[in-house]
């Protein structure tokens, strides 16, 4: 009984379960995940987390195969930081003073283990954060 209503609505799940062949079958399946998340409220103990699980699974492989992350050193993420919340070298005093933060984003040195905690507490962000 239980595979011939699998088989029957085989054809209504299938794009739900299968890796995204093209942007087209990627959008739709991040709408029906977002879909499906509405109607699971988030409730990892709700009988369709499983599928949430999987289509997320299936979003990510996709993202990572179509969308690499490119790489970026701890030096660049810093740089993005400092950026995007319009600081200057003088505004990093828990790297150490403005000849060495200028080092450090020149490439003449490296982060310290504790200049990567007090980034990473500063930021928000988990320290591995400036270890790429």
């Amino acid at each position: 009984m239980r595979d011939r209503h699998a088989t029957e609505h085989w054809v209504f799940v299938a794009p739900l379960l299968s890796p995204p062949r093209s942007e087209a079958e990627y959008d739709a399946l991040v709408n029906a995940l977002d879909k499906l998340q509405e109607i699971t409220g988030y409730d990892n103990d709700h009988p369709l987390d499983g599928m949430v699980s999987l289509m997320a699974t299936l979003i990510e492989a996709y993202d990572h195969q179509v969308r690499p992350m490119p790489c970026a050193s701890g030096i660049d993420v810093l740089r993005s930081f400092m950026e995007e919340h319009e600081l200057t070298q003088r505004d990093l005093p828990e790297l150490g003073n403005q000849s060495t933060v200028s080092q450090l984003l020149s490439g003449k040195r490296k982060l310290s283990v504790r200049q990567v905690k007090a980034l990473a507490n500063r930021f928000g962000v988990t320290a591995e954060t400036f270890l790429g």
